[in-house]
């Protein structure tokens, strides 16, 4: 692709549209888990950003990922610090969770991590940082990501186990009426990661323990 960021540097629109189609699934996923059903508005503001300051970028694809990434988490956080602290966000079942038709479950779980680790998974898994590069992102030293990474993938990994186990619906151990015990719910978060994304089982990340 670096063929298509020098094009795309002198104004090449097609080069620019296949950057954004390389990147922008896993942008939208990543941003997701931050700020929920508001991800394809701060997806739309990081590339009308990028195709700005495309100029002023320099470096391979990976490097352009990057870049990218860290356009999308500054507005994302943004968007957190205007956000009103409030209760539990709505119900995600919009054109963020749509875009990630397939990995729905899995986003859901993730954002039930802690915020340094759900974004470490997001950074390194799907939008294919190396250490470093994640790193730069979130302003953090490698093996502090690197740790972020490991710790979020092994529970991301139990909460698998556990919503396998006790599939929504599934009435759990107890069977009562209200919802059963052993039931995997997500739990509220205060600073706007996404919560209400509807739960299936993903597979595709528990092999990554």
């Amino acid at each position: 692709m670096s063929d298509e960021i020098r094009a795309a540097r002198q104004g090449d629109e097609a080069a620019f549209r296949a950057l954004f189609r390389a990147v922008q699934p896993g942008l939208l996923r990543y941003l997701t888990v931050l700020v929920g059903a508001d991800a394809e508005d701060v997806a739309s503001e990081t590339w009308l950003q990028a195709a700005r300051d495309l100029v002023c970028f320099s470096g391979d694809f990976g490097g352009f990922r990057g870049w990218v990434s860290t356009i999308g988490r500054n507005r994302a956080l943004d968007l957190l610090r205007r956000r009103p602290v409030a209760g539990p966000p709505p119900e995600d079942t919009g054109g963020a969770a749509s875009a990630a038709s397939g990995t729905a479950g899995a986003l859901a779980l993730i954002s039930r991590l802690p915020r340094d680790q759900a974004e470490a998974v997001m950074l390194r898994v799907v939008m294919d940082l190396d250490t470093d590069g994640a790193a730069r992102v979130l302003g953090r030293r490698p093996a502090a990501v690197r740790l972020a990474a490991h710790r979020g993938l092994r529970k991301l990994a139990e909460l698998i186990e556990q919503q396998e186990a006790n599939p929504p619906g599934s009435g759990g151990r107890g069977g009562g009426a209200d919802g059963a015990e052993g039931e995997v719910r997500p739990k509220p978060r205060g600073k706007g990661f996404a919560t209400g994304v509807t739960p299936t089982t993903p597979s595709t990340l528990k092999s990554t323990r």
